[in-house]
């Protein structure tokens, strides 16, 4: 998470979403950084309402905006299986390897998931709250070009980013079964997704 106090800026960073390289881009001119431990760096709408927000509302009294960005499902899915497979996951109880994707996201509909398979929601992440804690600028991840033109806009300064943190890569394919069940059962993930333009 990064704040800019002047502009009434908060990045959410939801993970899997290219945050890190992000982080690495601006935290030099964030007034506050937040970079650990994960749940306070990847504090979903729910935990900033209740612990950040108000830190700036009282004290500062400032009403921040806030930023995040969403993944297409089933890409933002496929990162996270394909993070785990990174060797040093090996044997551990949440690696995937082993298990083929179509089997990942199989387990990740399910209501008790099991670890490997148990990455959180994007939606639950980024959901509004009963007192109107809200996304103000939500972007999609396969549009770098409209979020750096936003911050550099509200920044006044150039962004550059690099990718970092990065699964390794594979081809990676679901089943039309696989992903009709998955569009049913998560289909609060895609209606989000498809109703930023």
């Amino acid at each position: 998470m990064l704040a800019f106090h002047k502009e009434k800026l908060v990045i959410l960073a939801v993970p899997k979403t290219g945050t890190t390289a992000l982080h690495t881009a601006l935290q030099a001119r964030a007034d506050m950084v937040i970079k650990d431990p994960p749940e306070l760096k990847h504090a979903p709408v729910y935990r900033y309402n209740r612990f950040i927000r108000p830190m700036f509302e009282r004290v500062c009294g400032t009403e921040m905006e806030t930023v995040a960005v969403m993944r297409e499902p089933v890409s933002w899915l496929g990162s996270w299986y394909r993070y785990r497979q990174r060797p040093f996951m090996q044997g551990k109880p949440n690696a995937t390897h082993g298990i083929s994707f179509d089997d990942f996201v199989r387990a990740y509909v399910k209501g008790n998931k099991p670890g490997f398979a148990n990455v959180g929601s994007q939606a639950k992440f980024l959901a509004p709250q009963p007192n109107g804690t809200a996304i103000t600028h939500l972007f999609r991840y396969e549009d770098p070009d409209a979020l750096h033109s936003f911050l550099e806009d509200r920044l006044h300064m150039k962004i550059e980013t690099r990718r970092e943190n990065e699964s390794p890569k594979m081809a990676l394919a679901l089943s039309p079964e696989t992903e009709a069940v998955l569009r049913r059962k998560c289909a609060e993930e895609f209606d989000l997704y498809d109703s930023l333009s």
